[in-house]
Order: structure tokens, then C-alpha cells, then sequence
């Protein structure tokens, strides 16, 4: 490389990233780029209980796939690593499920906003997971008691906010009791 030419950026990769200290924030790698946000608030892991509860009695139990619940490593890609608060994966992609991490895409994942990261989920997760491929993605406003549902069509999300149950619109299509959850 030349001295006139500028530098390229090195990309986090998932060594890179399994490398960090434990410090009890949330590391996500995207496009190669290395996010940290703050650990969650008990409202927010409660609201993450209540609608894993009802995913895992629907789903788990029945023997259809697996519910689980951050801290998990979801890898999209070599420069792609985040940690969502749910992540469903149906018996058809247990293929993806390795013993340190999800490396692949799931059928449905969940993230529950804070305050701190509203825009991460709203905007740079929600491109990421429509060009990774995820089918569903539920977004869940605990402030506001409803959960914005967006389903992969073309390769962009539509979504459809709920207030009352969400239910899947990917097998098993498993509903959730909204007024349970809040």
C-alpha cells in the first residue's frame, strides 16, 4: 500500500469478538463494526421472561424447536455477530445450532427496546437481519405494551403492530398473550 493511499479499517471477526473481556455489557459485531450497549434493566429481562415463557411452553415443550434467551452469540456472517434478546430456531434449522452459538439464520428473533438502544434495533439490526435473511422479527415496546411484528417479504420487512397476542407467521406459528407479558 502506498503512503497515499488511506488505510482500511480492520473488520471484527468472531475471534476478535469472542476475545472480549467479560464486563457485563452486550458486544455485538456488525459489518465488522464493534457495538457495545449496557446490560438490560429488570423490567426489560422481565418482559424477556414473560414472552420466552410462552414461546418455550408453545415451542420447547413440544418438541419443535428451541427457545433461546440472551446472552446468546447469533453469527450471520464472518463480520456479523449480535446477541438478540430471543432467538427461535425450529427443528428444520437445528442444523445451525453449534455448542457455542447460533451460526446461521433462525426462524424468528426477538429484541426488547431500552431506552439506550432504541435505535440500534429499530434501524441497524432491523437491516441486518432482513439482509441475513430472518424471516420474522419481533420488535417489543415494553413502555408502550405492544410489539411491532415484521415478516421478511421481498426482501424488506412489513410490519404490524399488536397490542393484544402476536402470533408467528412462520411454523409453529406459537402465539403470544400480550396481556401476560406486560
Amino acid at each position: 500500500m502506498s503512503a497515499t493511499q488511506p488505510r482500511q479499517a480492520t473488520l471484527w471477526d468472531y475471534e476478535a469478538y469472542a476475545a472480549i473481556p467479560f464486563d457485563g455489557k452486550r458486544h455485538e459485531i456488525i459489518e465488522g463494526e464493534h457495538f457495545v450497549n449496557p446490560a438490560p434493566s429488570l423490567y426489560h429481562q422481565e418482559v424477556s421472561r414473560h414472552v420466552q415463557f410462552q414461546l418455550y411452553t408453545q415451542i420447547e415443550l413440544e418438541g419443535l424447536g428451541k427457545v433461546i434467551d440472551a446472552p446468546v452469540d447469533l453469527q450471520l456472517s464472518d463480520h456479523d455477530i449480535v446477541q438478540p434478546d430471543l432467538v427461535i430456531v425450529t427443528r428444520e434449522r437445528k442444523h445451525i445450532l453449534t455448542p457455542t452459538k447460533i451460526k446461521g439464520v433462525p426462524d424468528l428473533v426477538v429484541e426488547i427496546l431500552s431506552p439506550s438502544n432504541s435505535d440500534h434495533d429499530l434501524k441497524t439490526k432491523r437491516n441486518l437481519y432482513a439482509r441475513a435473511g430472518i424471516p420474522e422479527y419481533w420488535i417489543v415496546f415494553p413502555d408502550e405494551h405492544q410489539v411491532l411484528q415484521l415478516t421478511l417479504v421481498d426482501e424488506a420487512y412489513v410490519g404490524e403492530t399488536r397490542t393484544d397476542s402476536i402470533r408467528m407467521k412462520v411454523p409453529p406459528q406459537a402465539t403470544v398473550n400480550l396481556a401476560l407479558v406486560w
